[in-house]
């Protein structure tokens, strides 16, 4: 008889341990398991989304480097450009300066030679003085 009441309760502790505590557990565990999978598959997609975000930035980046260079080389094209005006305007501001003063020391050797000219007889009368003296 004991036998039989502890059969009795060992079957009944399994079934109320079945009902209370291994269906919900394994209930829980396969919920689990449902959701990593789906975990991974949008995963899985992500990484292909991942891969398209990736292409458009990469291309993004390449469009940017070549606007920065074309940006660049009109900046140095313009900066060239702005650097011969300033060097042909300069140019011509020296070219009139040399000619001016060109015209300036061609007038003071005129103006130079016509006194040497006009003190030439007062350079003969003293060279004259200065050889009768001798």
């Amino acid at each position: 008889m004991l036998l039989l009441a502890t059969f009795v309760v060992f079957v009944s502790l399994i079934a109320v341990l079945n009902s209370w505590l291994y269906n919900p557990l394994f209930g829980f565990m396969d919920k689990r398991d449902e959701d990593i999978k789906k975990d991974l598959e949008k995963v899985g997609s992500n990484d292909a989304e991942i891969a398209e975000l990736q292409a458009k930035a990469q291309s993004i980046i390449m469009n940017a480097k070549l606007e920065a260079a074309a940006l660049r080389e009109k900046v140095i094209a313009d900066a060239k450009e702005l650097a011969e005006n300033k060097l042909e305007a300069k140019r011509a501001e020296l070219a009139v300066d040399y000619v001016e003063f060109k015209q300036s020391l061609a007038q003071s050797q005129e103006e130079l030679t016509k006194e040497l000219m006009a003190q030439v007889p007062m350079f003969k009368e003293a060279v004259t003085a200065k050889i009768s003296q001798i």
